[in-house]
Parts: C-alpha cells; sequence; structure tokens
C-alpha cells in the first residue's frame, strides 16, 4: 500500500498528540499528503439534555465547544508549520449538520491515523470511534495509544493471524509497510489453521514479498485472545500489530466483548486494523 494520502482523526491534545505525531512520521517517510480532520457534534450533555438545558447555558456550552475547535485548529496549523508541513496539509472540521460522516471521508484516503476513543464526557463528542471507522470506511485504521511517543517508526511487527477474511484484508492493507520492517512474527493461537495450507500459507507470502518472518504459535488457554496477542506482542518487542477488526458482529462485541474491542480498549502499541 503506498501511502501518499493520510487522514490524522485529530481531538488536539485530549489524547496527548500521540496520533498527529505518527501521522507526522508517516507522511514525512512517505511524502505523504496529511489532512487533520476533527470530528464533533455535540456533547452528551447536550446530547442527552437538551430540553432541560437553560438557554443561556446552552449557549455558554455550546460557546465553551467553539473555543475548543478553534484551539484545535490552532494546534494543528502550528504543527505543520513547525514540521515544515505547512504545504502538504490541511484540516477539515466536519460540523455535525454538514451531512458528511468520518467514515465517508475517511473512504478518500489511504490511511486513517486516530487514537483511541474517549470517553470523558467533554471529550467523547470530539473523539473519533477507531473501530467504527473500520468498520465503515473500508480502509485501514491506524490506532495510536494515548501519549504515544517513539523515536521512528517500528522496526519490528506481529501480525495477529487467524486465516479469516478480516485478518487477510489487514494484511493485504499492511504489505507494503510490513517490507519495511526488519522482523515480522505471525502470531497464530489455538487450532485455528489447518495443519499445511496448499501452496505454503502466510509464511509463503510473506517470503515472496521479501519479508524476514517468523512463526509463533500459542496455545489456547483461559486467557482471553486480546491478553494473549497483547502478551506476545510484549514478549517479542513488537512495535507494531497487524489484525483484522470484527470478524464477528460489533453488536455482539460492544455487548459482550470481543478482540478488537478488548485491544482498543487500552492499545500499548499503534495497531494497524481493517475489516
Amino acid at each position: 500500500m503506498s501511502l501518499k494520502s493520510i487522514l490524522c482523526a485529530y481531538g488536539g491534545e485530549t489524547s496527548g498528540g500521540g496520533e498527529l505525531r505518527h501521522a507526522l512520521r508517516l507522511a514525512d517517510h512517505h511524502g505523504a499528503h496529511l489532512t487533520g480532520v476533527l470530528r464533533h457534534g455535540n456533547d452528551l450533555l447536550q446530547s442527552r439534555h437538551h430540553a432541560m438545558i437553560p438557554h443561556d447555558l446552552m449557549k455558554q456550552l455550546r460557546n465553551l465547544d467553539s473555543d475548543r475547535i478553534t484551539e484545535v485548529k490552532r494546534k494543528f496549523a502550528r504543527t505543520m508549520e513547525k514540521s515544515g508541513m505547512q504545504d502538504r496539509s490541511e484540516f477539515i472540521s466536519l460540523e455535525p449538520e454538514g451531512g458528511v460522516r468520518l467514515s465517508e471521508l475517511a473512504r478518500h484516503y489511504d490511511l486513517i491515523v486516530t487514537g483511541p476513543h474517549s470517553g470523558a464526557t467533554a471529550e467523547s463528542h470530539l473523539s473519533a470511534n477507531p473501530d467504527t471507522l473500520a468498520l465503515n470506511s473500508g480502509r485501514p485504521v491506524l490506532v495510536v495509544p494515548d501519549g504515544f511517543e517513539a523515536e521512528g517508526l517500528s522496526r519490528h511487527a506481529i501480525i495477529a493471524w487467524d486465516g479469516k477474511k478480516s485478518a487477510a484484508r489487514a494484511l493485504g492493507d499492511a504489505m507494503a509497510t510490513l517490507e519495511e520492517k526488519a522482523k515480522v512474527t505471525v502470531l497464530t493461537i489455538g487450532k485455528t489453521l489447518p495443519a499445511a495450507m496448499p501452496g505454503g500459507g502466510i509464511m509463503t507470502l510473506l517470503e515472496r514479498h521479501g519479508i524476514h518472518a517468523v512463526s509463533m504459535h500459542v496455545d489456547r488457554d483461559r486467557r482471553s485472545i486480546a491478553r494473549i496477542i497483547a502478551e506476545a506482542a510484549q514478549k517479542v518487542g513488537a512495535e507494531l500489530l497487524v489484525m483484522g477488526a470484527f470478524e464477528h458482529s460489533k453488536f455482539s462485541q460492544d455487548i459482550f466483548g470481543g478482540v478488537t474491542h478488548d485491544i482498543l480498549k487500552a492499545p500499548k502499541i499503534p495497531v494497524l486494523m481493517s475489516h
């Protein structure tokens, strides 16, 4: 995947700015154009209790929100100028009445970079939902942990591989990125794959792309799949996780939990996912 147009869902410093710093590194590395976008609507208080809030208080809340949005735009512009990216960047603010959803906008970019969703009352409407983006945009989404700092781009990636459709989509979206890594680990868990795949399977595919990959298999135990993946990534020193998103429905994951939901609650390293 050639990265020439990157979309960064940026909400200011609510997430520590890790997503914007990482998006800048990617844009610089690939010579890509970087677009910042702020997804916003009414905050939780206005959405749920609009009829009970006095007009003057409602006006104050909206003015406060407007000030926050203006400051986000200023921070983005300052960061671009400081990085020398002002000629290869722009900022889009999606108004709640504008009719264009973030997932619709995202379909026009090579990659979406964002942080985990913030559930804080004052921030949730300024924070993108990476799981919804991956599910509805049809584009790969890179989720950068809150406050994430790295000297450069990752050198070691781990692929959570179960042989299913979403994992295959994520692998395809990440292939050009994986070709640049010094090391790639392919993680399988439990009895998810046939003992031998005709044609050699994923390891042969990676080898043909010139990717140095090693396999790692972990037996299924009482730990959740998400915990096994996180612990495996830490064990091998991976700096990027590649995985499929929502092999089961998002509704069931929201209600009962699931791998995507659990991984995105508190990622330790950037997660590249596709659906």
